[in-house]
């Protein structure tokens, strides 16, 4: 089986030099400087102790921040590890799992390893995702679903209202919301978890906390599908957050003036971004998240991302049916994306 797996290909991390990055969706700003000092509070001679295995005081200060009791909360190695768990305790059914074609490229790498039976639901001519395609109806029904909001790579996000819609709509079936970039404008589906028992929400720290080298992430959910990740966990790594990670994690998630602050930093450089591209011929959709998916109908997106490589700025391209001439621009510091702006006004000259 192994021999026979597509594994998912991360976005490129090069050693250059004055790179101006914006292909891995980081935070341009660093994190919370609670979160730094309470990292190096915790580099102590504790760590010789093994962590909490179950991570309590994290998902207590969780608990408190999104409004559910902790037994709502379970945590993991970034929020990948916790969609593996995911995936093998509770997305595994006789009917296929349903997710959109355009999205994540490691949802069909964990069907591929876990061996669930998938279906991909094409994204609508405007590449938003339709409630109603996630429906039961005349293509059957789900054995579970899993959507990103926003979706990546297209940024469009889904209402709070039309992700209940598709939750109501299968109550047989589990369905797993990723909220990864939900901190750049969408609606969170967290508040709809008490109501819903077939509902569970992942987000992570590492893109509006800016500690994606801390890898934490954590699902809300009720305790019957926590149990089933508990499960998992248990089986596979006891320990999965170390006393750093604890640490960090917490004072970040309780520094909620610095998250305000800077996602609104984001959100107000993204609309700068978005109407430079504009004005340079690109057709750029709705992001809801720290980046932007954009096309220019007079070039190709192979030869813009070289360009701008050979300029020292990285953007994501994907040589994907229907994407292939788009371009994922992480929206990055002011001074990057007018760096980015500048050189795509010399490209296209």
């Amino acid at each position: 089986m192994v021999h026979g797996l597509s594994p998912y290909v991360p976005g490129e991390q090069p050693k250059l030099q004055n790179l101006v990055k914006l292909n891995t969706n980081e935070l341009p700003y660093g994190p919370s400087p609670r979160a730094i000092a309470a990292i190096q509070a915790a580099a102590d001679d504790s760590l010789r102790l093994y962590p909490d295995p179950g991570a309590s005081a994290l998902r207590e200060t969780l608990g408190r921040h999104y409004g559910v009791p902790a037994d709502h909360v379970f945590v993991g190695n970034g929020s990948d590890e916790v969609l593996a768990h995911a995936f093998m305790g509770l997305l595994r059914h006789e009917r296929p799992l349903w997710f959109p074609d355009i999205s994540y490229s490691f949802y069909p790498v964990y069907c591929g390893l876990y061996g669930i039976t998938s279906r991909s639901v094409p994204l609508a001519d405007d590449f938003s995702i339709d409630p109603a395609d996630y429906l039961p109806g005349e293509a059957g029904s789900a054995g579970a679903i899993i959507l990103p909001n926003p979706n990546a790579p297209t940024g469009r996000a889904l209402t709070r209202a039309e992700v209940e819609r598709i939750v109501a709509g299968n109550p047989d079936a589990v369905v797993v919301i990723d909220e990864a970039y939900v901190d750049f404008g969408a609606e969170s589906a967290v508040p709809l978890v008490a109501q819903y028992p077939n509902l569970l929400v992942v987000q992570t720290l590492s893109k509006s906390r800016g500690l994606a080298g801390l890898r934490v992430g954590y699902a809300i959910g009720q305790p019957a599908l926590l149990e089933a990740l508990d499960r998992v966990k248990n089986s596979f790594n006891s320990y999965p957050l170390d006393r750093l990670a604890l640490a960090g994690a917490m004072a970040a998630i309780e520094d909620t003036d610095y998250l305000a602050r800077t996602c609104q930093t984001v959100i107000d450089s993204r609309e700068t971004l978005v109407a430079g591209l504009r004005q340079a011929g690109f057709e750029v959709l709705p992001s809801a998240a720290n980046f932007v998916f954009a096309r220019h109908p007079g070039r190709d997106a192979a030869a813009l991302s070289a360009a701008l490589r050979e300029r020292g700025i990285i953007v994501r391209h994907f040589s994907r049916p229907r994407i292939d001439q788009f371009l994922r621009i992480t929206v990055g510091t002011d001074a990057e994306c007018r760096t980015l702006l500048d050189a795509l006004a010399q490209i296209l000259s």
